[in-house]
């Protein structure tokens, strides 16, 4: 808006993006967008250092409060899943020292 001043400045200045938008308006999306690159890097190490038939049987990843929980997509992967976690535990921690714990949940796929 011009004044005779010149162009008056808003307190807000004018989101650059889409994204950055929809951020402003709505914190949820902001949250939900954080969650999913977490999750996204949680899939992506761990199908680095599991055994190749187990990583594609994890259906979801979740990290809160230093706990990692790891969804398998049945019972019977979930076990195996399980024990294959333990094994890799020394070098997760080692990674990424804010883990204090694993769970193995199953969440089937839909």
């Amino acid at each position: 808006m011009r004044t005779r001043a010149g162009i008056k400045s808003n307190a807000r200045a004018l989101p650059h993006s889409v994204k950055e938008l929809l951020g402003r308006q709505f914190p949820v999306l902001r949250r939900l967008s954080g969650e999913a690159l977490q999750q996204d890097k949680w899939s992506s190490w761990l199908s680095s250092h599991l055994p190749p038939e187990i990583a594609p049987r994890i259906s979801g990843v979740h990290e809160r409060d230093g706990v990692l929980v790891v969804f398998a997509e049945s019972a019977g992967w979930s076990a195996r899943l399980r024990f294959a976690l333990q094994e890799l535990e020394a070098a997760l921690r080692h990674e990424y020292p804010r883990i204090t714990a694993t769970q193995v949940r199953v969440l089937p796929r839909r």
